[in-house]
């Protein structure tokens, strides 16, 4: 009548709440970020980002960007350019000089907002999620990205 699952059975949800990649001090970047998952920023970042996650900006961080857009955002460090968020949070050694807009948003003591917030009930994030291949594409011809396969 009741089917027990096993852990193995369940499904695991993938987590937005933590730091899947780094870039890290002394990294200079300049291009553009998007994707799932988190990533934390400790050197110097220039472009676009778009993460559907988690966003952290580290004491070390520098990040100039016309318009970060992520699920959560943590700012220690230092953005130019406008936040459109679900959360903020700027710490108290946080510099942020743009606009925002968000559902939820936090400050410490210290911390460094030059410009207009606008709180709402619910964001649009904009982020598109784009599959690796087109859903047409037999599996045997897919390219190898990234990867070196052994005898090549």
């Amino acid at each position: 009548m009741f089917k027990r699952t096993t852990p193995e059975e369940q499904p695991q949800p993938v987590s937005l709440e933590r730091v899947t990649s780094v870039l890290g001090p002394g990294i200079n970047w300049s291009g553009n970020l998007g994707g799932k998952g988190g990533i934390r920023i400790e050197g110097t970042f220039e472009g676009e980002i778009r993460i559907r996650g988690l966003v952290v900006i580290g004491e070390t961080g520098r990040v100039t960007c016309q318009h970060l857009r992520a699920n959560n955002v943590i700012v220690a460090g230092a953005l130019r350019g406008n936040i459109t968020a679900e959360k903020l949070e700027i710490r108290s050694t946080g510099r942020v000089w743009g606009d925002v807009v968000t559902v939820a948003f936090a400050t410490e003591e210290g911390a460094f907002l030059r410009g207009q917030v606008r709180m709402e009930e619910k964001v649009e994030l904009e982020i598109e999620e784009t599959p690796l291949t087109a859903p047409d594409e037999p599996e045997e011809q897919k390219p190898l990205k990234g990867r070196q396969v052994a005898g090549e």
